[in-house]
């Protein structure tokens, strides 16, 4: 083929790479005297009716897609019965052939690099499309650093189709969905876990599992627990780790809802990476600097704004000050944060149900909820699983409330000693109290404990002077500098 000009326009100079349906040549349009890449359908392939209309239905959904990270079409056709896609060229490698040649990528690339494929699945996903096949090797790195998705070959309409039977499973098994790998219904969820998949192994350097046979390792995807990603990289943060475990839930229910929900939390997990590493690399700076300011401002300000340098020496001036302030206000108190939870002596912890933490943020200042489908999760044995308070626009609450909370209701009275805490988010500030039953108002609650500054695991001595209570509150009086406090892990003893 090489030389062969298709439609008396597109000249094709190198084979790039083959599949089974297609072969992708590197071309030269002689009309608009650029590079692009052509995807030239095997004629054998050409002469079965359903797979010519699964090429066909390709050019037709690339053709409803325009977005930055997405392998762009340029024009379709048919040269001597042979039908053909022309695309952008995108003179880089593929995802795939980064990690191979790198292993692990840098933590905050790596999420920068499922930001923006998170991108390119919501766009799809906003024309009714589900990509069905995403892998590393289906990502191109251009020159610029970019992410851009490519292959919609297997791609289809959210809507019915008749191409895809029940039972019929399509895509790659590295990285194949639960659902998918059953052959049940794929919708967007399936993209979603394909994309947390494909972040594990850019932060891990392999995929999750491996097998002697393809069947073998979608029975994996189906019935074995993801393999927790800090367990290979340490330097992970619990943020991260906790979008890798929501992304890749076994169960649709717990698994993001769509790309875009996976994208928002990507998008904070790699401005919290990015003040943890102090700096970035790569594509990692590039999307650092194009997020919304209440995302970006979690990052330090040289990171997400270089030219604010000047602006950034004042920050890091006031942060100090702010630490400063914040060690004499806890010498004043006699708190002892900080301490690492365990040397419990003579303690026991309490043993709650599933279901006993709740989230409290009483009307009239509260809205009467503050992440409450998280809440289990402060107290579910799982460290990188959390729950968080709403964003907001300083540390005080954004002015609009005292605070908020999460109470945990021990199913009968008992007399508590301590409260352990574990969490991602250092820098916020908490009271406890206690209560029979839960009041309407902080008003109705009994302080038992001082003022704390909460580190990453801290120990927080709890006088109730003797008394049993069933309910005890983490009253959170003042937020970290990005604006939300995460609790990853409570435990309450006695």
């Amino acid at each position: 083929m090489i030389g062969t000009l298709i439609s008396g326009r597109f000249r094709i100079d190198e084979r790039i790479g083959s599949g089974g349906m297609s072969t992708v040549y590197r071309a030269f349009d002689e009309k608009l005297e650029r590079p692009v890449a052509i995807k030239l359908m095997h004629s054998e392939i050409a002469a079965q009716p359903d797979q010519l209309e699964r090429f066909r239905r390709e050019a037709r959904a690339v053709a409803q897609l325009s977005h930055p990270n997405i392998v762009m079409a340029i024009d379709a056709g048919e040269d001597e019965d042979r039908p053909y896609i022309v695309f952008e060229y995108v003179d880089g490698e593929t995802l795939k052939d980064r990690i191979r040649r790198e292993g692990p990528l840098p933590v905050g690339e790596a999420v920068a690099y499922a930001v923006e494929i998170g991108r390119a699945l919501s766009a799809a996903h906003a024309e009714r499309l589900v990509h069905r096949d995403v892998k590393p090797q289906n990502t191109l790195i251009a020159p610029s650093g970019r992410a851009k998705v490519t292959d919609f070959g297997i791609a289809r309409s959210l809507e019915a189709d008749r191409l895809t039977m029940p039972g019929r499973v399509l895509g790659t098994t590295d990285y194949v969905s639960p659902e998918q790998a059953m052959g049940e219904q794929v919708t967007q969820q399936s993209d979603v876990y394909s994309l947390g998949v494909c972040l594990y192994e850019m932060l891990s350097g392999e995929v999750p599992y491996r097998a002697d046979t393809h069947v073998a390792v979608a029975t994996k995807h189906v019935r074995e627990p993801m393999p927790d990603v800090r367990a290979r990289r340490p330097e992970v943060s619990a943020s991260l780790a906790a979008v890798l475990e929501r992304a890749t839930a076994k169960d649709t229910a717990s698994r993001y809802p769509n790309a875009q929900s996976m994208v928002d939390d990507l998008q904070q997990a790699l401005a919290i990476e990015a003040a943890r590493a102090g700096q970035t690399t790569g594509e990692a700076t590039t999307v650092l600097q194009g997020l919304s300011p209440d995302t970006a401002e979690l990052a330090p300000l040289r990171l997400r704004n270089p030219r604010r340098v000047l602006g950034a020496s004042v920050l890091v001036l006031l942060l100090g000050a702010g630490v400063i302030a914040g060690l004499a206000t806890r010498g004043e108190s006699g708190t002892p944060g900080g301490a690492a939870p365990g040397g419990s002596g003579d303690l026991q912890p309490v043993r709650f149900a599933e279901a006993a933490a709740h989230d409290y943020d009483p009307p009239p200042d509260g809205d009467g909820r503050e992440s409450a489908n998280d809440a289990r999760n402060a107290i579910d044995g799982e460290q990188p699983t959390l729950w968080s308070t709403e964003r907001y626009s300083n540390a005080k609450f954004g002015n609009l409330k005292p605070g908020v909370g999460l109470y945990l209701d021990a199913a009968m009275p008992v007399a508590a000693r301590r409260l352990d805490l574990i969490t991602s988010s250092p820098g916020f500030a908490v009271e406890i109290y206690a209560a029979d039953s839960v009041p309407a108002g902080l008003g109705g609650w009994t302080r038992v404990s001082a003022r704390t500054n909460v580190e990453e695991r801290t120990q927080i001595p709890l006088d109730t002077a003797g008394r049993e209570f069933r309910n005890y509150l983490l009253w959170i009086v003042e937020l970290p500098p990005e604006g939300r406090a995460d609790v990853n892990e409570l435990t309450l003893l006695r």
